[in-house]
């Protein structure tokens, strides 16, 4: 019962056929091959604009990569103060932009809000040379809470954005399950809304090693490639890449793994509901389920075999009382998620 993260679930098969006849023969390298230009033709179509498209092997590449596009050495970059970038990837964006700083902005939704982002950028010091210059405005799809943005949530959000001078970037990571939530277009969710720069995440969602920076405003993938190989994500074997996204995106088949682990989450959070001792803290939109139970019960779904992790006390939302004995839970589903571990995972639960 395996509840840990989707980067824990295995590979599409679809996705491994794929990569099988991708590895047979011969191609061309560095991503000039046919697999990476029908990979980049796809992408394009799904987004209905023109875009360049780099593909990396991390999301934390992929996030840092493109904000170094976006930030020099004295700007800085506004997030949510629970973003993934913030919390969960070291020093990376620091390191690949030379030195361009993260700006926090907490919130009680657990999304940034327009309100929130005019206030911040009002207490900004403009004290040119010594103050840091804002540059640049990520967002992440779907939230580090499982909530979603939808597209004029993120309209509002762009225009205040470009409004300042800041270009957008969107953390894609769990991109396909707030498509398959909100059932809108991806370009709806992303250009259409404003968005200039996508890391667009497929690891999660079926992949084996494939993620993707895709720029919407293509005058700011000037000198990319460079940047890639500086950092070591310029893979000989870029067919690789190119046949995962390519499989993955055919037929809607991303979408159809997006849908399979929502859904799945969806289920996990009823199970979880019925428990008398369980409160759920965030509403389920994609295939993340947040809640606070006794850490008896935690201790006991473990050795059950159920796992899942403890999550951060101050990630929950504003005014939410934590008792003493019980500590916040993140439970994530994958594609791949069974009926079988939810049956299992009811019993345990019950037991």
């Amino acid at each position: 019962m395996n509840f840990g993260s989707d980067n824990q679930s295995g590979v599409s098969p679809r996705i491994l056929d794929a990569l099988v006849r991708a590895c047979s023969g011969t191609a061309a390298p560095y991503g000039t091959d046919t697999y990476t230009r029908q990979a980049e033709q796809k992408i394009a179509e799904l987004f209905e604009h023109d875009v360049r498209v780099f593909f990396v092997a991390t999301g934390t590449a992929a996030n840092c990569l493109s904000l170094s596009a976006l930030a020099q050495p004295w700007n800085s970059i506004l997030c949510h103060a629970q973003a993934h970038l913030i919390s969960d990837e070291s020093t990376a964006l620091e390191f690949f932009t030379g030195g361009a700083r993260l700006l926090p902005i907490a919130t009680d939704s657990g999304k940034i809000t327009p309100a929130a982002l005019r206030d911040t950028l009002q207490r900004l010091p403009d004290a040119r040379p010594h103050s840091v210059r804002p540059s640049a405005l990520t967002l992440t799809q779907a939230t580090e809470n499982g909530l979603v943005y939808t597209p004029s949530e993120l309209q509002a959000l762009t225009s205040l954005a470009h409004e300042r001078g800041l270009h957008v970037h969107m953390d894609g990571a769990r991109f396909a399950n707030a498509v398959a939530y909100l059932g809108c277009t991806p370009a709806e969710l992303s250009v259409k809304a404003g968005i200039d720069v996508l890391s667009f995440g497929a690891s999660k969602d079926g992949a084996l090693v494939a993620e993707a920076v895709v720029f919407f405003n293509t005058s700011l993938a000037r000198d990319f490639d460079l940047r890639l190989k500086r950092a070591g994500q310029l893979v000989s074997k870029g067919r690789l890449f190119g046949a995962q996204f390519s499989a993955w995106l055919q037929d809607g088949h991303w979408l159809e793994l997006a849908q399979a682990a929502n859904d799945r989450a969806a289920a996990l959070a009823t199970l979880l509901q019925s428990h008398p001792a369980v409160r759920m803290t965030w509403p389920v939109q994609v295939n993340e389920v947040f809640v606070v139970m006794p850490k008896t019960l935690l201790a006991h779904l473990h050795a059950a075999g159920v796992l899942c992790y403890d999550w951060y006390p101050g990630s929950l939302p504003t005014g939410f009382v934590l008792g003493e004995d019980e500590l916040p839970v993140r439970f994530v589903t994958a594609w791949s998620t069974s009926s079988e571990e939810l049956d299992a995972f009811a019993a345990a639960l019950a037991g």
